[in-house]
C-alpha cells in the first residue's frame, strides 16, 4: 500500500508537469504525501509504534521528506527560493554559461525567430502554422514567369552553354533588358520589386533549364550589393547604384571569401586604412585597400565589387576607434589597382566565378555602404542579409533540379523496358523513384514555406539555414537516385543527358552560402539553442549584466520548463503522441501528434546538452549536429504537412506527403537516438533515455507499400507528376532530353490499351504468339485491334527506341568537347 501511494503521487507530479504547472509539480504531491503520513502518525498510539513499523514505510517517509524539501527549495515560493538558493545558483551557473565574442554575438542576434521557436518549445502551435498564409504570386509575377522567364529558358540548353563556356551574348542582353538582375530591387529604383516567393519561383524555373543561367541571375538577387544597399545604403547610394544594377548597366559581385578566411570571417586578411589621398583629381578622406579574394561569382565580368574588409583608422580621422572592424564598400571595377578577369572552373559549370585582388586601391570613405557612419558594421550587415537570403536562392535551385530529375526519371522509368516490362514495375527501381518523388515534394514545401515567412516580414535565420542545408542535401540524394535509375544514359554526356549537368553542379550548392558541414554542426543548433529557447538567451543576457535577481527568475523558470518538457516527452512518447491536442483529422493529425512528441523530446534533449556541457557545447559539434538534424527534420515534416493542407489535401499527393513526413519523423528520432548513444556525459544519457525514447515511442521508416504508392503516383503520367513538377520549364516535345522523353511517354501511354487487348487475345488463344514480327498485323486481321491502334503501337515503339538513345561523337568532335 505504501509504494502504491508513492506511485500515485509520482503520477500526480508527472501530470502537473505535463500541464505546465512546474512550480507545484513536486511540492503538491510530496506535501500530500507528508500529510498522509502525519495522519497515520496521528492514528498511532506513539511515535515508537510508528517507527517500529516496516522498513518500507520508513523509506517512503524519508523519500517524501527529501523530495519535498528539494522541490520546495527549487520550485517553491519565490522569496524562499531567492533567499536560500538564489545567490548560490548565480555563483555556480552564471560562470559556466558560454561567453560570446562580438562576432558570435552579432551572428547569433541576426535575423528573427519564427516557427523554429515553436519547435524548441516542446508544444508547437500547429493551428498558427496551418493558418499562416503565404503571399500568393501577383498577376504581374505570374506573367513574368509565363513570359520573359519562359522565353529566357528557350534561348539556352545546358549542353550548349557548357560547350560555349558562357551564356550567349543575346541571353545576357535579355537578362539585363528584362531586369532579371533586379528582382529584389523595388520599382521606385527601377527594379521588378518581386516578392520572395516570386524571386524563388524564377530561380526554380531557370535552375531546371541551366545551372549557369540560374546562378548568373540568382547571385545579383542574393547576398550582394543590391540587398546591402536596400537595407543599409544612403539615399544617394541607392539613387545612383540601384537603377544601374536593376537594368544590368552594372554587373555586381560580392567579395567575401579569402584563402585564409572561408567560414571563419574573423580570419579575414583584406585590410583598409583610413587616410587622406587623391581620387579623380581631388583630395578626399578615403581608404587605402588591399585584398585577395577567391570563389567570387560574377567577379570576372563584374563592373562593381561589393568588398568586405577589416578597416583601421590609426589617426582617428573618422573620430572613433582605431580598430573599426569588418566593413562593406562598393568599389568600381575600373578603379586603379583592382584586378579581375581570371576564372575558376567550378566542376565544369561555366558560370563566371573567379578571384579578385587589389593592392593599395584608394577610394573615398563615401564608398562605404551606408556611408562613414557604418564603418565597422559590415559583419552585422552581412549576417542580417544572409538570415533571409540563404533561405531563398539555394532552396530554389534545389527545387528546380529535383523537379527536373523527378520529371525525367518518372518518364524514363515508364518508357524504358527490360524483360518485357517498364522498369518502373521493378521494386529495385520503385524504391529510389519513391524517394525522388517524396523528397522533391518536401524540398519544394520547405522552399515555399520559408519564402512565405520572408514575405511576411521575417528574417528567419535558423529556418533559412535549415532550408539551405537540408534542401541541398535532399537535392544530392534525388540527383544520385536519378543517376542510378537512368544508368548508362545518365553518365553519357551530350544534349540528350539532362541529369549529368545537375550531378556536376550539386556539390556547388552544398558548398556555397555556408558550407553544409558548418551549417549543420555549428549554425543551426548553435544559433537556435540561444535564439529559439524560451530562456537561454535571457539567462546569458542577465548573467552578462550581473542582474542577480533577474537571472534567478529566468533560471528557475528554465528549471520548470525542463520538468515540463521531460513530462511531456515521456507521456507523449508512451502514447505515440495521442495525448497531444492538434488541429485537423486523419493522417496529418496523427503526424502532428508525433511531431509534438518529438518537439518535447528535442526540447528536453537540448536542455540536457546545455545543462551538462555548458560552454563546452559549442565545441561538441557531433552533439550539436545531431540536435540540428532533429530540428531540421521536424521543420521539413511541418512544411510537408503545411503544403498538404494548403493545397487542399489532394488525394493524388497523399502518398508523397505521407512518405516525406514518415521519413522525416524517422530521421528526427534516429538523430535523438544517436545523440543519446554518443552523449559525452554517460550517466546523464542513461537517465534521459527513458524520457526521450520511452517504450512504444519508436517511429518507423516509410513502408514498402507506401513507397510503392508514392512511385505509382508519378509514373505513367500519374496525377501527382504534373503537380509536383509544376514549377519547372518544360521544353518543346521532341527536344533532345526531356522533350524526347515527354513525347515518348505520351506515345507509350496511348499504346497501353491496344497492348492490353493483344495480351488478352494471346491468353485466350485468339491469335498465336509466333511469328512475333507479324503479331500486330494478325491482331488487326483478327479484329483484336484497329489499324489506328496498330499505328499507335508502332509509333510507341519508335518513340521508345529514340528515347533510350545516348549521344556519341566523332573523334574530332569529341576532342573539341569541354
Amino acid at each position: 500500500m505504501t509504494w502504491i501511494a508513492i506511485a500515485a503521487l509520482v503520477l500526480l507530479a508527472w501530470a502537473l508537469c505535463y500541464l505546465g504547472r512546474g512550480s507545484w509539480a513536486w511540492i503538491a504531491p510530496c506535501g500530500l504525501g507528508l500529510a498522509y503520513w502525519c495522519w497515520r502518525l496521528y492514528r498511532r498510539d506513539s511515535f515508537d509504534e510508528f517507527f517500529d513499523a516496516r522498513d518500507g514505510e520508513k523509506v517512503a517517509l524519508w523519500i517524501l521528506i527529501g523530495t519535498w524539501a528539494v522541490a520546495t527549495l527549487v520550485l517553491g515560493p519565490t522569496p524562499l527560493r531567492r533567499a536560500l538558493l538564489g545567490p548560490l545558483v548565480y555563483r555556480i551557473v552564471a560562470p559556466i554559461l558560454p561567453r560570446m565574442s562580438e562576432t558570435e554575438r552579432v551572428a547569433l542576434e541576426a535575423g528573427t525567430v519564427w516557427f523554429d521557436r515553436d519547435l524548441f518549445s516542446g508544444a508547437p502551435a500547429w493551428r498558427r502554422l496551418l493558418d499562416f498564409r503565404c503571399k500568393p504570386l501577383s498577376n504581374e509575377e505570374r506573367a513574368f514567369l509565363d513570359g520573359p522567364c519562359e522565353e529566357l529558358c528557350r534561348m539556352v540548353t545546358d549542353h550548349a552553354v557548357v560547350q560555349r563556356g558562357d551564356l550567349p551574348e543575346e541571353v545576357w542582353a535579355k537578362i539585363k533588358r528584362d531586369r532579371f538582375m533586379g528582382m529584389i530591387i523595388p520599382k521606385e529604383y527601377g527594379g521588378l520589386g518581386f516578392s520572395a516567393l516570386a524571386h524563388s519561383a524564377v530561380v526554380t524555373k531557370l535552375s531546371s533549364r541551366s545551372a549557369t543561367l540560374s546562378v548568373s541571375v540568382m547571385v545579383p538577387n542574393s547576398l550582394g550589393p543590391a540587398e546591402l544597399l536596400l537595407h543599409y545604403g544612403t539615399e544617394q547610394q541607392k539613387q545612383h547604384w540601384l537603377p544601374r544594377l536593376a537594368d544590368g548597366r552594372e554587373v555586381p559581385c560580392f567579395a567575401l571569401t579569402e584563402p585564409g578566411a572561408g567560414s571563419d570571417a574573423g580570419g579575414m586578411q583584406a585590410r583598409g586604412v583610413v587616410c587622406r589621398g587623391t581620387f579623380e583629381g581631388r583630395e578626399v578622406l578615403g581608404m587605402r585597400l588591399s585584398w585577395n579574394k577567391r570563389y567570387i561569382t560574377l567577379a570576372p565580368i563584374a563592373t562593381v565589387l561589393g568588398l568586405a574588409f577589416v578597416l583601421e583608422d590609426p589617426e582617428r580621422l573618422l573620430g572613433g576607434e582605431v580598430e573599426l572592424g569588418i566593413t562593406c564598400a562598393l568599389i568600381p571595377a575600373t578603379t586603379a589597382g583592382v584586378e579581375i578577369g581570371e576564372r575558376h572552373d567550378p566542376l565544369g559549370v561555366p558560370f563566371h566565378n573567379g578571384p579578385t585582388r587589389g593592392h593599395d586601391v584608394f577610394v573615398p570613405v563615401e564608398f562605404i555602404i551606408g556611408g562613414p557612419k557604418l564603418a565597422g558594421h559590415g559583419w552585422r550587415m552581412l549576417m542580417q542579409c544572409l538570415a533571409a537570403g540563404r533561405g531563398i536562392s539555394l532552396p530554389s535551385l534545389s527545387t528546380g533540379a529535383s523537379q527536373l530529375v523527378l520529371r525525367t526519371t518518372s518518364a524514363y522509368a515508364s518508357v524504358r523496358e527490360q524483360f518485357g516490362l517498364p522498369i518502373a514495375r521493378f521494386e529495385g527501381v520503385e524504391e529510389p523513384l519513391a524517394r525522388i518523388a517524396a523528397l522533391t515534394y518536401a524540398i519544394d514545401a520547405t522552399r515555399r514555406l520559408t519564402a512565405g515567412a520572408v514575405d511576411a516580414g521575417e528574417k528567419p535565420s535558423v529556418v533559412s539555414a535549415i532550408a539551405k542545408r537540408w534542401t541541398t542535401e535532399g537535392m544530392r540524394t534525388v540527383v544520385n537516385d536519378g543517376m542510378d535509375i537512368l544508368g548508362g544514359a545518365a553518365i553519357s554526356r551530350g544534349p540528350r543527358n539532362i541529369i549529368a549537368p545537375a550531378y556536376m553542379a550539386t556539390p556547388i550548392g552544398i558548398t556555397v552560402e555556408g558550407a553544409n558541414i558548418l551549417t549543420r554542426s555549428m549554425i543551426v543548433f548553435g544559433q537556435g539553442a540561444i535564439r529559439c529557447h524560451p530562456w537561454a538567451q535571457e539567462e546569458m543576457r542577465l548573467a552578462a549584466a550581473q542582474d542577480v535577481g533577474g537571472f534567478q527568475r529566468a533560471f528557475f523558470s528554465h528549471v520548470a520548463f525542463v520538468f515540463q518538457s521531460a513530462a511531456r516527452s515521456l507521456a507523449l512518447g508512451l502514447t505515440r503522441g495521442r495525448l497531444a491536442s492538434v488541429p485537423g483529422h486523419g493522417a496529418s493529425a496523427a503526424y502532428l501528434r508525433r511531431l509534438t512528441y518529438l518537439s518535447s523530446a528535442f526540447a528536453f534533449s537540448a536542455d540536457l546538452a546545455m545543462g551538462s556541457l555548458g560552454g563546452d557545447l559549442k565545441r561538441k559539434e557531433k552533439v550539436t549536429g545531431r540536435l540540428a538534424d532533429c530540428l531540421a527534420w521536424m521543420y521539413l515534416a511541418s512544411a510537408s504537412i503545411k503544403r498538404w493542407h494548403d493545397d487542399g489535401e489532394r488525394a493524388a499527393e497523399l502518398p508523397l506527403m505521407r512518405w516525406s513526413v514518415e521519413h522525416a519523423l524517422c530521421e528526427a528520432q534516429r538523430a535523438l537516438r544517436e545523440y543519446l548513444d554518443n552523449f559525452p556525459v554517460r550517466a546523464a544519457a542513461w537517465l534521459a533515455r527513458p524520457i526521450v525514447l520511452p517504450p512504444f515511442s519508436g517511429l518507423r521508416a516509410p513502408s514498402d507499400r507506401l513507397g510503392a504508392a508514392a512511385a505509382r503516383a508519378v509514373v505513367d503520367g500519374g496525377p501527382a507528376r504534373d503537380a509536383v513538377t509544376a514549377d519547372i520549364f518544360r521544353p518543346a516535345l521532341g527536344e533532345a532530353g526531356l522533350g524526347v522523353l515527354e513525347r515518348a511517354l505520351a506515345a507509350v501511354l496511348a499504346s497501353r490499351e491496344p497492348e492490353r487487348k493483344i495480351k488478352d487475345a494471346l491468353r485466350a488463344k485468339v491469335i498465336a504468339r509466333e511469328p512475333a514480327a507479324t503479331l500486330r498485323e494478325r491482331a488487326v486481321h483478327a479484329g483484336v485491334i484497329t489499324p489506328a491502334e496498330q499505328a499507335a503501337l508502332e509509333r510507341a515503339e519508335r518513340e521508345r527506341w529514340d528515347a533510350v538513345q545516348v549521344d556519341s561523337f566523332a573523334p574530332d568532335a569529341y576532342r573539341a568537347l569541354r
